[in-house]
C-alpha cells in the first residue's frame, strides 16, 4: 500500500480522543422528489439533530446510497402516474439487504387502487391527499422509532442480524448457488474491552463492520454483510474473490485498529489485562480471524450445516497468530 493511500485511509479512520463530544442523533433519508420539495420539509421536521439527504432515481442509485450509508428511511413523491413508483417499492422489498428499511410514499391524488397496491407491494406508510406538516413529520419520526426498535438488525452496527443471516444462507443454498460465507471474529476482544471499557470496545465493533461494509460491497454489488453479535461477523461473496477480499480486510484491519489503543499501549505493541480465569495475562493487539467454507455443486442442504463446519474452523482459524483467514478445503460432515 503507498504512503499517499495509507494517509487518506488512517485520515478517515481516526482513532479516539481523549474528549469526545456527545454525539447528536443523525437521520439519513434516501429520496426521490417530484411534486414537493422533501429535502427541504425533512430539515425542518428534524431541526435540533444533523440530517443527511441522498438523492436517487432508480434503483440502481439507490442500492449504491444503501450501500454506503445507514437509511433510515426511502421517501419516494410523485404526482404522475405511480407506476414505475410501485415497481421500485417492489424491488426494494425484494432485495435482502434493504428490504428492512422502512418505505414512505406520496402522492397528492392517487387514485384507490395505487394505494392498494402500494400497500400489496410493501410500502410501510403512503401519505396522500392534503401534506400536512405537524402530521407529516409524526408519521415520518414514528416509523423511524418503529423501525429501530424492531428491526432484526444489530443495533450498534446496523446490519442484518442472526434471522436474516439465516435467511440469507437458506436461499443462496436453495439457489444452488456457488458462494464462500466466511464468519469472522476478532481475538482478544474481551481483553480489549475488559481494559478499554464498552464504549470503546463498540467503537472497534462498529469500525470492523464498516471496513467489512466496504470492502465486500467495494468488490462485488452480490455480496452479503451481517453481525452475528459482539464481535461475530459473517459475510458472503463469490467463490472465486475469497483471496482478494479477505485479504483486503486483514490489511485494513491490521492498518486501523493499532489507532484505537492509546499511544503507550500502541508503542508497546499489548496490554495486561485479566483473562477468562481470573489471572493477570499480557495481551497483543486485536487482530481478526476469517474461517471460510465454500458451497460447491450443491454440497449443503441446509444452514446447520455449514453452522457446525464453521465453528470447528473458526477455532483453528484463531489458533494461529496475528490476524488470518483459512479456507475449509474438506467435504462436510
Amino acid at each position: 500500500m503507498s504512503q499517499n493511500t495509507k494517509s487518506t485511509i488512517l485520515e478517515n479512520w481516526a482513532g479516539p480522543k481523549e474528549t469526545e463530544a456527545p454525539r447528536r442523533a443523525t437521520y439519513c433519508f434516501a429520496i426521490k422528489q417530484d411534486s414537493i420539495n422533501l429535502d427541504f420539509y425533512l430539515k425542518s421536521f428534524f431541526t435540533k439533530d444533523k440530517v443527511e439527504i441522498h438523492y436517487f432515481n432508480n434503483f440502481e442509485e439507490l442500492i449504491t446510497i444503501c450501500h454506503r450509508f445507514e437509511i433510515d428511511t426511502i421517501f419516494i413523491d410523485s404526482d404522475k402516474e405511480f407506476s414505475q413508483e410501485l415497481k421500485l417499492v417492489r424491488a426494494i422489498k425484494e432485495n435482502v439487504f434493504i428490504y428492512i428499511i422502512p418505505v414512505i410514499l406520496y402522492h397528492p391524488n392517487p387514485d384507490m387502487n395505487s394505494i392498494i397496491s402500494a400497500y400489496e407491494n410493501g410500502v410501510d406508510d403512503f401519505i396522500y391527499g392534503e401534506w400536512v406538516n405537524h402530521l407529516v413529520e409524526v408519521k415520518i419520526k414514528k416509523i423511524i422509532d418503529r423501525s429501530r426498535r424492531d428491526l432484526s438488525v444489530n443495533p450498534s452496527t446496523r446490519l442484518p442480524g442472526t434471522n436474516i443471516i439465516e435467511k440469507e444462507i437458506a436461499r443462496q443454498i436453495e439457489m444452488k448457488a456457488e458462494f464462500a460465507i466466511c464468519y469472522a471474529d476478532l481475538d482478544n476482544f474481551k481483553a480489549y474491552n475488559d481494559y478499554y471499557g464498552y464504549t470503546r470496545g463498540d467503537k472497534v465493533v462498529r469500525l470492523t463492520a464498516k471496513i467489512l461494509r466496504d470492502i465486500v460491497f467495494d468488490s462485488c454489488r452480490e455480496g452479503f454483510v451481517g453481525h452475528i453479535a459482539g464481535d461475530d461477523y459473517i459475510f458472503i461473496i463469490p467463490s472465486d474473490r475469497v483471496d482478494d477480499i479477505c485479504s483486503s480486510v486483514i490489511r485494513v484491519f491490521d492498518l486501523l485498529i493499532p489507532f484505537r489503543y492509546d499511544l503507550e499501549d500502541r508503542k508497546r505493541g499489548k496490554i495486561s489485562s485479566v483473562n477468562r480465569k481470573g489471572e493477570k495475562e499480557v495481551f497483543p493487539l486485536l487482530t481478526i480471524s476469517i474461517a471460510v467454507i465454500i458451497n460447491q455443486n450443491g454440497n449443503f442442504e441446509h444452514v446447520g450445516e455449514l453452522s457446525k463446519m464453521l465453528a470447528d474452523l473458526k477455532k483453528a482459524t484463531k489458533m494461529k497468530s496475528g490476524s488470518n483467514y483459512m479456507v475449509e478445503r474438506r467435504r462436510k460432515y
